[in-house]
């Protein structure tokens, strides 16, 4: 339960840091346009409140959310119900806001209280505490990646992205599956340069295929929120360098994902305006 708490205690510090760039937004800033398409910064955090809602639900009545699946099936181009998503937005920034913040609060509270060793279903396979937990950072980040975009600031990365890699790294497979493709049969050395230094390496020391890179390069490239071509990402093998064309983080079907950016600079990181995948 301990590697439970650590995560929530980092989604609690990943959700604080992205209310600290919309607490104080004005009316028009709100509705500003962000990489993804249709979607303002207001989208942005419905979309937030209606899945931390939902995970909320998953674990405290499996029989309503069993609805929720359903109902995801009968729309199978996305799990959101993105009706519900426009319908948060419409609120008024206060509102928002307040919702938002009761209903991650809630979530944490919910995901603090559960028993050791629960299992809360999901749209896929039934999630532990540490992964929803981790499910939810690393949804928060990429939303709050597209925030940031839409209001031109650059956040500093943190330690808190080990989490978003780790999914990444553990989703390989899933990326190939939803593209009706048949994953590598041998696994892959994943290592990442973390921002306060030091290395945090995902795989056998001796595997032929190999991805190397900054870990924020690999978190923006899993979540779909920069092209691989703006990226100081490495990969050593054909399938390794396949993987980084197709890699995601998140459930779903594949997204569009986001066009290179035009003129770019060496070392020069981050997405272009193209548009940005919704995860979940």
């Amino acid at each position: 339960m301990s590697d439970a708490i650590a995560v929530i205690d980092d989604l609690r510090d990943e959700s604080e840091e992205l209310d600290s760039l919309v607490a104080e937004l004005s009316e028009e800033e709100w509705a500003a346009a962000t990489p993804a398409p249709g979607w303002t910064i207001a989208h942005q955090i419905a979309h937030l409140t209606w899945t931390d809602g939902v995970a909320v639900t998953a674990a405290t009545d499996p029989g309503a959310f069993g609805a929720e699946v359903a109902a995801a099936l009968a729309a199978p181009d996305s799990f959101v119900d993105e009706a519900a998503v426009a319908a948060v937005a419409a609120a008024s920034p206060p509102e928002l806001l307040r919702r938002w913040r009761a209903g991650r609060e809630r979530l944490q509270e919910v995901l603090r209280e559960a028993a050791p060793g629960t299992r809360i279903p999901w749209y896929g396979p039934p999630m532990s505490l540490a992964s929803m937990a981790t499910a939810r950072l690393m949804e928060t980040w990429a939303h709050g990646q597209d925030v940031a975009d839409a209001l031109g600031v650059v956040r500093a990365p943190t330690g808190r992205l080990r989490h978003v890699a780790r999914i990444g790294v553990r989703a390989r497979d899933y990326a190939y599956f939803v593209r009706g493709a048949t994953p590598p049969g041998e696994a892959f050395r994943v290592e990442l340069e973390a921002p306060e230094g030091g290395l945090i390496a995902y795989g056998p020391e001796g595997a032929a295929q190999r991805v190397t890179g900054p870990l924020l390069d690999f978190c923006l490239l899993v979540t779909q929120r920069a092209h691989r071509d703006d990226l100081a990402l490495r990969a050593v093998g054909a399938e390794a360098d396949g993987w980084l064309d197709i890699a995601q983080a998140f459930a779903g079907p594949p997204g569009a994902g986001r066009a290179p950016r035009e003129g770019r600079r060496e070392g020069e990181h981050g997405p272009s305006n193209a548009p940005g995948s919704d995860a979940i």
